[in-house]
């Protein structure tokens, strides 16, 4: 065996070593001009402008680049369907002299045609193998319609509600962030990229610290310390990378004072060098021409120049680096060879994306419309649809009972807009709608439909259709929320409750005495004040994607039970913002939330906790938790610790339990988190069923950064939790010992 597989890393040496031969000989003949339109990034629409003839208008006049500069482009973005990008790239070919093909790339973000949950909902599974199928079906439509790269996963640390992007991010905790980091890689990327042309590059953004933009305000400036960023914020791009990534999109914000396409500490000698990531780094759109109005370059010669010694290869659609770059080599103020390595990092890319040998990859119409949007991959939705709900109350109310008259009310009801930002490829039309599930379940004569409201208005003829539908109802669902586009990029919001409209129809419902469901559609935690009061039971639904009203009727009804737990806490107010699980004590801690001393961290109005903790989630049954239990009282580096704890389904349905196994570092070299995220496991619970679940504790999981940023542990005391959620454990303690005698 030995032998063999010294023969096979001997001909995948040579093949590496061939394959860098051809890729050379690309290099070295291409032009300055010709190596620099490599690293420019244009959208679809430029490549119908460039087969004109005559005067340039356009984008590509106000990009103030040639026909000649698009035959050149080294990747497009945006393109949509298999027969478009197989027309583009045909044409390409023959237009460009090398015969280099185009890379496509597209926000796939959660789905291509089946839209999955949004990923802050997927999060809310806390299930790794359901992300990473969710990623390989967004791959598999995304590359048999000609895609090669996608700009995901977005991994960014969220613990700001009022920021629209949390919507992509899967939560508040670097260790969960982690782990699905790395499941969509898998799924976008699979084991063999080259011959798998059912999948696609995975490119991880945006880096880095994207989600701590003060005020929760989008493209607005990140300042946090060298220790807090690799601390918190850089783990799960790490992560991303050590499952291969191929690719990292630069941030729009500043790091450390520089902005992140211009920071060559943070893209050269950090990602580059430190980390050894030699795959391609991308900018952001417009994000090197954006140096200059974050003020850390005059002009776009000089953004061009500090963006390529940060090591960005790829400029999206600005042209700094086509309009300055040859003349900063050829006055000597850039060394060719930065332009070399950038031309080269594409070009490996193409290469293990078999592009130089097929061109057209995996694109295929006739396979097209068999793959996207098919049963399999819907019911996939569904599925995960199902586990991304996080059930927030239950005043046993749920679930309903079919012989039960509903009024279902609100703008939600029959929407389609339950998709999310980010589904550009999705349909509204054909998303299962709330109203669409409830008649799947029930006869049309227990079932009664108003709008009640709009999004943020309300009328006395919507309120009166509202009234009458309830009057005739047991029981009153309510279908409330944002629009998709009140998050996601650019979707800031200062007041983060639910529009005024919708509130005061809750509170004019709520008069009549009936039981009162409400599902909520957003894109971030929301203050539910307003609503968390008045109704009995609350869904939260996110954006659950195109099976939502399928799922959500499953859930309600019982067909399915509730096991979303939430991966960013909701908060009692948004003057608490940002509030967060892995806090700090502080040295005058608020010991007692009934405590009348004033001199501690407190609000004098709202307590410090939040309304819903990370972890939070209710099911229709009960499971209670014994003490925990552990294998002993002293770790010891090389060793392990067994944590222990019974779970017992104490109620009458089945039950999927997500245990959580948190830690907290008594006393360190900096200050340490109240609790952190150590491991989780699901098991699943018949009624009056008990089960032991395991953990174990090992020393590098109780490393962290010191101030001095070096990542180790110390010796001393720890508390170690297990629970449904990071508020409601139970706690046992162990002492790490790292040398004799201590």
């Amino acid at each position: 065996m030995n032998l063999k597989k010294r023969a096979v890393d001997q001909q995948h040496s040579l093949w590496r070593i061939m394959m860098e031969q051809h890729l050379n000989s690309f290099l070295q003949n291409m032009t300055l001009e010709e190596k620099v339109d490599q690293l420019l990034q244009l959208v679809g629409g430029f490549f119908e402008e460039a087969g004109t003839e005559g005067q340039i208008t356009g984008p590509m006049a106000s990009l103030g680049i040639t026909e000649q500069t698009v035959h050149n482009v080294g990747s497009v973005l945006g393109l949509a369907g298999a027969q478009e990008a197989i027309r583009v790239q045909q044409a390409h070919l023959i237009k460009n002299r090398l015969g280099i093909p185009l890379l496509i790339m597209a926000d796939i973000v959660h789905g291509f045609k089946t839209i999955f949950p949004i990923p802050l909902a997927i999060g809310c599974s806390w299930d790794m193998e359901l992300a990473e199928e969710s990623a390989t079906i967004a791959a598999r439509e995304a590359a048999v319609s000609g895609v090669h790269v996608t700009f995901a996963p977005m991994v960014d640390l969220v613990r700001d509600p009022r920021w629209g992007r949390v919507m992509e991010s899967t939560g508040e905790d670097p260790y969960l962030n982690s782990q699905f980091a790395r499941a969509f890689v898998r799924g976008f990327q699979g084991k063999d990229l080259t011959k798998d042309t059912e999948r696609v590059a995975a490119c991880v953004k945006h880096f880095a610290a994207y989600g701590a933009g003060e005020g929760g305000r989008d493209y607005n400036t990140v300042d946090v310390s060298a220790w807090q960023l690799r601390e918190y914020y850089l783990p799960s791009y790490k992560a991303a990378l050590d499952e291969g990534c191929e690719m990292v999109m630069t941030s729009f914000n500043t790091v450390e004072g520089v902005a992140a396409t211009g920071n060559k500490r943070l893209m050269r000698d950090l990602l580059r060098d430190e980390w050894g990531f030699n795959g391609v780094l991308i900018s952001d759109w417009a994000a090197i021409k954006e140096l200059i109005p974050h003020g850390i370059a005059e002009d776009e010669r000089e953004a061009a120049k500090k963006a390529l010694l940060a090591g960005v290869d790829i400029e999206m659609m600005t042209s700094c680096y086509n309009g300055h770059l040859p003349e900063l080599v050829r006055s000597g103020e850039l060394d060719e060879a930065l332009v070399d390595e950038a031309v080269m990092r594409i070009l490996r890319l193409k290469q293990r994306l078999g592009l130089f040998e097929n061109p057209l990859r995996g694109a295929d119409p006739e396979r097209e419309r068999e793959v996207v949007f098919c049963e399999a991959h819907r019911a996939v939705a569904k599925e995960l649809a199902i586990k991304s709900c996080v059930l927030l109350k239950n005043d046993s109310v749920l679930p309903l009972n079919r012989n039960q008259h509903i009024a279902l009310i609100g703008p939600f009801a029959e929407s389609g807009d339950i998709l999310g930002s980010w589904s550009w490829s999705g349909s509204q039309e054909k998303a299962i709608r709330v109203v669409d599930g409830f008649q799947s379940k029930i006869s049309s004569s227990l079932l009664t439909v108003a709008v009640g409201c709009s999004i943020d208005d309300i009328t006395e003829e919507q309120y009166a259709e509202a009234l009458h539908a309830a009057s005739q109802a047991e029981i009153i669902v309510l279908a409330l929320g944002e629009r998709s586009d009140m998050s996601g990029e650019a979707g800031s919001r200062s007041n983060i409750r639910l529009p005024q409209a919708q509130l005061e129809l809750v509170k004019r419902l709520k008069t009549l005495n009936k039981p009162m469901v409400a599902v909520l559609f957003n894109g971030r935690p929301l203050d539910l004040h307003g609503v968390i009061e008045e109704a009995d039971a609350v869904l939260e639904a996110w954006f659950p994607g195109g099976e939502g009203g399928a799922a959500i009727a499953d859930l309600l009804y019982g067909d399915a039970e509730p096991t979303g737990r939430l991966t960013m806490s909701f908060p009692q107010s948004v003057g608490q913002v940002p509030v967060y699980y892995n806090h700090f004590n502080t040295g005058r801690p608020q010991l007692d939330p009934n405590t009348t001393e004033r001199y501690v961290s407190q609000y004098l109005d709202i307590p410090n906790e939040p309304l819903f903790p990370f972890g939070y989630g209710l099911s229709y049954t009960d499971v209670a938790y014994n003490s925990v239990q552990l294998s002993g009282d002293i770790l010891i580096p090389g060793q392990e610790l067994t944590v222990r704890v019974q779970v017992t389904n104490t109620g009458t349905r089945p039950v999927e339990e997500t245990v959580q196994l948190y830690v907290r570092d008594i006393s360190g070299d900096t200050v340490r988190p109240m609790k952190e995220l150590k491991d989780f496991c699901k098991v699943l619970l018949a009624p009056g069923e008990s089960q032991e679940v395991e953990f174990t504790l090992t020393e590098p999981q109780l490393r962290y950064h010191h101030a001095d940023l070096s990542f180790d542990s110390d010796s001393g005391e720890f508390a170690v939790f297990t629970g449904p959620n990071s508020r409601d454990t139970t706690e046992g303690r162990f002492r790490l010992v790292k040398e004799t005698g201590k």
